[in-house]
């Protein structure tokens, strides 16, 4: 399976026990919805595929998972931070025109100010926002993706259209 025929669910944060049960947090939203026969880990940019013997999911966005064959923490020890993946034919149905943060990827940042920044690489949630990846002069830029920010987008397009604070990217441009 290759990265774009997956989508990102979480990554391994723990080990639990002797067992090889691990922890897994979500950084998907709708992670109660999903279906775990199987998930496939990102090790050294290659999705391998672990089979979920048992899944128990938490309130707090964690689920504690046992995969076939790894009866034993040394053998879930190199899940360890890996990302995790399922194949796109998983992901949830969603609601006509509703739309998330993580759909920008791939999308052309266009600030009103500075211009074309960049294809955004990558979107990734913290507690308090989320936040886009981009290339901009060479140069690895995150801005957060949140109402303020964000004047207008294309879906048949892909272009995201934004007013960024001044000065916001002269951190990253500074050395």
């Amino acid at each position: 399976m290759k990265h774009e025929e997956a989508f990102y669910i979480g990554y391994v944060t723990k080990t639990r026990g002797l067992k090889g049960e691990v922890q897994v947090f979500f950084e998907f939203d709708e992670y109660e919805e999903l279906e775990f026969d199987v998930v496939f880990a990102d090790m050294n940019g290659k999705l391998v595929p672990y089979f979920v013997a048992s899944a128990k999911l938490q309130a707090n966005k964690t689920g504690y998972f046992n995969f076939d064959d790894a009866d034993h923490i040394d053998k879930v020890q190199p899940l360890l931070k890996k990302k995790l993946y399922l194949p796109l034919s998983k992901m949830p149905e969603r609601e006509e025109g509703e739309f998330f943060y993580t759909d920008f990827k791939g999308y052309l940042a266009i600030d009103e100010t500075l211009g074309e920044l960049g294809e955004i690489l990558e979107v990734n949630e913290y507690p308090q926002q989320f936040l886009a990846t981009v290339m901009y002069k060479e140069t690895e830029i995150l801005f957060p993706l949140n109402e303020d920010f964000i004047v207008e987008y294309d879906k048949d397009e892909k272009i995201l259209t934004v007013d960024l604070p001044e000065g916001l990217l002269d951190v990253y441009l500074e050395k």
